[in-house]
């Protein structure tokens, strides 16, 4: 899944968001809200990992769902 994609459909991908990363919370997913270096920003604080590390995790979320979106056909 693009970022694109990712912040277009931010208020229904909520559950799985908090799915993936729990550590968020629900204010963190407001404040967010599709923008992609709050999301950095806030991984980085709440898995006490550097900007880097958490734009290459929150890449691999992204090229996973695609991956599923792939194998279940869906666009």
């Amino acid at each position: 899944m693009d970022w694109d994609r990712l912040e277009s459909k931010w208020p229904q991908m909520r559950g799985q968001l908090r799915h993936r990363w729990g550590r968020l919370t629900e204010d963190d997913l407001d404040v967010i809200a599709g923008q992609r270096d709050i999301f950095i920003g806030r991984v980085a604080e709440r898995y006490s990992v550097d900007r880097n590390e958490a734009r290459h995790r929150i890449e691999e979320w992204l090229r996973t769902l695609q991956e599923e979106r792939t194998l279940t056909g869906r666009a």
